[in-house]
Parts: structure tokens; sequence; C-alpha cells
């Protein structure tokens, strides 16, 4: 099963996480994005779109991380616990997926990549951005322990993906204790919760570098 990824990526770790928890060892493909890897057109072939993670698995090709993480519990996991079939216990994990997609980690990317790719100033109204997420995501786990209930779901892999790359990125998070105590207690449970998440750290590191010399 090939594997394209971005070590550094959050969504390339998510299915990473998910990969080991359901047993599946990956054929792990590096590629740089940041170098335009992508639109060889071998990999054009497989990935129209030319985004990462992208799975290859007996020749069935597929990508965008949260179709992954279900994609590999669905098929290779050995019961349903991370992705119930029950239909509303579905649905609360597919809309934090949606949430995780469309808000969380769309926050970051508004805020950082301009500062980090472009050298921008840091916008304040898209840091309120990023607290109204995480004020959602407070709410979301009052009285629960996990981001979807009470059990551990696809959506903690990819959102602890997420939030770990905030807290990479010097976000505070202990304004919002229901998130924090999830964090603190998700890293016990998420065998290689932290895999690739040096190599963020790195690049964030170097990004501040380079821009501090400009």
């Amino acid at each position: 099963m090939d594997f394209y990824y971005l070590p550094a990526s959050a969504p390339c770790r998510a299915v990473l996480m998910v990969a080991r928890a359901v047993g599946v060892e990956l054929n792990k493909k590096l590629l740089n994005t940041l170098a335009g890897e992508q639109l060889t057109p071998e990999f054009v072939k497989i990935n129209p779109q030319h985004t990462i993670p992208t799975l290859v698995d007996n020749g069935f090709s597929i990508w965008e991380s949260r179709a992954i993480l279900v994609y590999l519990v669905e098929q290779y996991g050995k019961d349903d616990s991370l992705y119930p079939k029950d239909p509303q216990k579905r649905a609360l994990i597919n809309q934090r997926l949606y949430f995780d997609m469309g808000t969380l980690i769309h926050s970051f990317a508004d805020y950082y990549y301009p500062q980090f790719l472009q050298n921008a100033p840091a916008d304040p109204a898209k840091f309120a951005k990023m607290e109204t997420a995480f004020d959602f995501l407070n709410t979301f786990l009052e009285g629960q322990k996990f981001v979807a209930g009470d059990t551990l779901t696809v959506a903690d892999f990819s959102i602890v993906a997420t939030v770990s790359t905030f807290v990479a990125a010097d976000f505070d998070i202990t304004k919002y204790p229901n998130v924090t105590r999830w964090y603190e207690a998700v890293q016990k449970v998420i065998p290689g919760w932290d895999e690739g998440l040096d190599a963020m750290k790195e690049w964030l590191a170097e990004k501040r570098k380079e821009n501090a010399t400009k």
C-alpha cells in the first residue's frame, strides 16, 4: 500500500496514526510539495488534484486525509469502534471531521501560512478566527471524553494532528480547558500521535529564521 506524504503535514500524520491503529503497514513515499514533486505526470495520473496525502491500495487511489482515515477503518479495522456504523454516532464523527477540515485547520493555514511562506505580517482578524475555532472545539468537548463522544474515533486522530500543529506553532491552547484536558489524555491512547511533529517544528523554526533575516 503506497502512501504519498510529507512527514510534517498534519493530515498526513493523521493517516499514519490510523494506519498504525488498524495494523496496516504503509509503503511511505516522500513527496515534497514545496518543491513541486506532486506535479509530475506520474503522480497526476494517480491523483489529478495532485495533493497529499494520497493512498494507493492495490490500484485503488484515494486522497483527502479524512476520506483515507474512514477507508482504512472500514477496510482494515478489526471492528467499527473508530467509525461506528450507528448513523447518529457516525454523523457526529463526520461533523467533527468536516469541522476540522473547514474551520480548525483552515484557520491555521489562513493565519500562519502567509507569515511563514510570504513573510506577511500577522493579521489580528485571522488570529481571532483561530480563537473562535478553538472556542467551538472547547464547547464540543464539554462533558465529553473525546471529540465525538465518550469513545476514541477517527475524529480524534484527525483533530489531534491539527491541534498538535497549533501547539508546535506556539498557539496557546491552555486558554481552552476542555481542549487542554483532551489533548493531554488523547496522547496516552493514540500510539505515535507525535510522529512527524518534530519535522513540523523544524520547518516552522526554519521559516522563522529565514523571515527574520529578510
